[in-house]
């Protein structure tokens, strides 16, 4: 007798597992990657910093999820090889070799390390229409826990967070005998549009 009982239990259980995680993957859709942008911004440090340049770096999202109902949640993926460093004031040839160095070996290896990765680990209401995320994030093969900010406005997802690229192995480019070098510190903004 009651070894029924714990079989019909175990059933219904099973049921209701299965139908929870049908619920939850029904919830969580494609994000608009053509519409969402993902900015980094790179800022110049070091004696002659006057004679380097800031770097405004495009990443376009190759693609991504975000579940708006319990329980919240967000992936990206950013295809290495696609940055595109934008720096309208620098002319081609100069923009040309920052971009070839940001992809090569000395900073992104996209060769080795050809996706950039988040997937949140919680979201937490921080007011109306503001969350706190925390995650990991994967750049150059290294995985490091973060948390930001986000606020809905105008149907989109806005925030920014600040990384350091020691943190993901990366170590911050010199030039000059170090002289001229950029910060290890990195902005990324980030706008992203859930699916209408």
């Amino acid at each position: 007798m009651r070894h029924g009982f714990l079989l019909r239990w175990a059933l219904v259980a099973a049921l209701v597992g299965i139908s929870a995680a049908a619920r939850a993957e029904a919830e969580t859709r494609p994000i608009d990657t053509e519409h969402s942008t993902l900015t980094v911004f790179v800022y110049k440090s070091g004696l002659f910093s006057a004679f380097a340049d800031n770097h405004v770096i495009s990443a376009p999202i190759a693609s991504g999820s975000i579940a708006e109902g319990a329980p919240l949640g967000i992936e990206l993926v950013v295809r290495s090889a696609n940055l595109r460093v934008l720096d309208p004031n620098l002319s081609p040839e100069r923009r040309a070799e920052v971009q070839a160095r940001m992809l090569g070996a000395e900073v992104l290896d996209v060769t080795r390390f050809s996706d950039i990765t988040f997937a949140s680990t919680a979201i937490d209401p921080a007011g109306a229409d503001r969350w706190k995320v925390a995650g990991r994030l994967t750049i150059h093969g290294q995985t490091r826990v973060i948390t930001f900010s986000v606020v809905q406005l105008n149907g989109k997802y806005r925030g920014e967070v600040l990384i350091k690229q020691r943190d993901f192995g990366i170590e911050p480019i010199k030039v000059a005998g170090g002289t001229v070098k950029v910060k290890d510190e990195l902005k990324i903004q980030f706008e992203i549009v859930a699916p209408g």
